[in-house]
Order: C-alpha cells, then sequence, then structure tokens
C-alpha cells in the first residue's frame, strides 16, 4: 500500500529511543522530510548516519518538551526550512517512578506530567496553528494501554496517560472539519529500554529479560511484547490520508487483550 508520505514533513520528538529510532527510520524509509529532536545531540549523531536521508530532507534538534519556547521553536525552524508541517508525531516519555499511591511525590507526579502531558500539549498547540492555516495534517500521539487501563504503583504514569488521550479527543473535535486527523496509540509493553527500567523497577536489578517477559506478557493472549517497528507501522498508517475518516480515537496495541473483557 503506498500511504502516499513521500516528501511529506515530519516533525518527531523522542526520536532516539527504542520507539523514536523505529519511528524515525520509518518515515524516512517512506521518503518523508525530517525534523527530529533528542535530548542530547550526540544521541542525534549517533541515528542520523543510520537512516539513508538526504541531509537537505532533515532538521535535527536537541530539546526539552517540556520547555514550550523550544517547542515552538522547533515548529517555527521546521517550518521556516520546508514550507509547511504535514505530521506531527509526539514520542517523547517518561515513566517516572514506581510508587503506591500513598507515597506518590508531587516532584514525581510533575515530572512525569511535564513530559507527558504538557510536552504534547506544547508541540500540538503550535503544530496545529500551522496545520489549520494549510487546512491539512496529522498527529499522532504515542500514548499506551495505560490510556484506558490502571496498574498499581503507576499513578502518574498511567493518569498522565489518561491525560493525552483527553487532550487529543478534545484537540481532535476542534479541528476535524478542517481535515486535520489526530490520533492516539496505545501499546502494552514494548520491547524498549524503557520497558527494561520498568522490569527492574518492579522485578529487582538482577531480573533475566525472560524472566521479566514471562510476569509482564503472561496477560497478553499472545505472550510477548510489542516491537517497536510495529508501533512505527501503525504510526505511518495515521500519519497517512489514507486513515483520514480516523480522528480522536486511541488504536491500542494489546496482542488481543481487551478481548478478554476483563
Amino acid at each position: 500500500m503506498d500511504l502516499r508520505l513521500k516528501d511529506k514533513v515530519v516533525m518527531i520528538t523522542g526520536s532516539t529511543g527504542g520507539v523514536g529510532e523505529a519511528l524515525t527510520k520509518a518515515f524516512a524509509a517512506e521518503g518523508a522530510k525530517l525534523a527530529i529532536s533528542s535530548t542530547k545531540q550526540e544521541k542525534l549523531d549517533k541515528l542520523v548516519p543510520t537512516l539513508n536521508i538526504d541531509s537537505k530532507n532533515l532538521l535535527t534538534f536537541v530539546v526539552d518538551v517540556t520547555n514550550e519556547e523550544q517547542l515552538s521553536d522547533m515548529v517555527s525552524k521546521t517550518v521556516e526550512h520546508f514550507g509547511r508541517l504535514d505530521v506531527l508525531v509526539n514520542n517523547a516519555g517518561y515513566e517516572g517512578k514506581s510508587l503506591t499511591l500513598d507515597e506518590q511525590t508531587r516532584e514525581n507526579v510533575m515530572d512525569v506530567y511535564n513530559v507527558n502531558v504538557f510536552g504534547p500539549m506544547y508541540s500540538m498547540k503550535y503544530a496545529l496553528r500551522q496545520m489549520k492555516a494549510q487546512k491539512s495534517g496529522a498527529i499522532v500521539n504515542i500514548s499506551s494501554q495505560g490510556s484506558v487501563t490502571g496498574a498499581a504503583t503507576m499513578s502518574a504514569y498511567v493518569s498522565s496517560k489518561h491525560a493525552v488521550h483527553g487532550i487529543s479527543k478534545c484537540a481532535a473535535l476542534e479541528v476535524a472539519e478542517l481535515g486535520i486527523h489526530i490520533n492516539c496509540i496505545g501499546p502494552g509493553p514494548i520491547n524498549t529500554p524503557m520497558m527494561d527500567k520498568l522490569e527492574k523497577q518492579a522485578l529487582g536489578e538482577n531480573v533475566s529479560k525472560a524472566e521479566a517477559m514471562a510476569v509482564f506478557a503472561a496477560p497478553y493472549p499472545d505472550k510477548r511484547y510489542a516491537e517497536p517497528e510495529e508501533v512505527a507501522d501503525l504510526a505511518l498508517y495515521l500519519a497517512s490520508e489514507k486513515s483520514s475518516h480516523i480522528t480522536g480515537s486511541l488504536v491500542t496495541m494489546d496482542g488481543g487483550q481487551a478481548a478478554l473483557g476483563r
């Protein structure tokens, strides 16, 4: 299927993590023009040579997504360079500390919310101004199965993902008539370094990958984690005009867990 993403201008935050790298490579392979961000220049320097993309079709930014001004600047420089912005993918995320609610701290909650809630809100704010002027565009927010379920000791993270889903639904309703569609992807566990950290928080520093997967993948009918490339493939579709009648939705990737009805 030709998703018609060639030469589309795509902005991706959190481009150098597990899912971020898969997203960036997937859009590059489709022939998109990219504006990508990370928290460190050395991470970008490591990723860029793997992309097989012409330098004139790539902008890189060191961005703290909790900083509204930096995200505004990224959007404006992307539009200045490429002339438009067709797709925004909000991928930057932070899991926070694993704490029961009676041990929860404001500091932990705000650390998570600043990345997972305010980051997407700020980038959507400025991207939508450009997309509304164009009367076209797509936004894909990499959320979590935590947008619709709970998880003991993960109240900060889970509630932040509920918030992203809610914000996305509101924004989708605001711009639906302009031909802009906004959706979330809600994976369960993904085989990434972030998941490695969550495994160790829950099960101890010495837990093996096989032992951790046996625990965390057990509730899922297919008994496995999602792979980053699977998330990226879905993002490609939701970023394309092939999915333009899907908006305000959360597309879960849960290996069939929702079908269990529990």
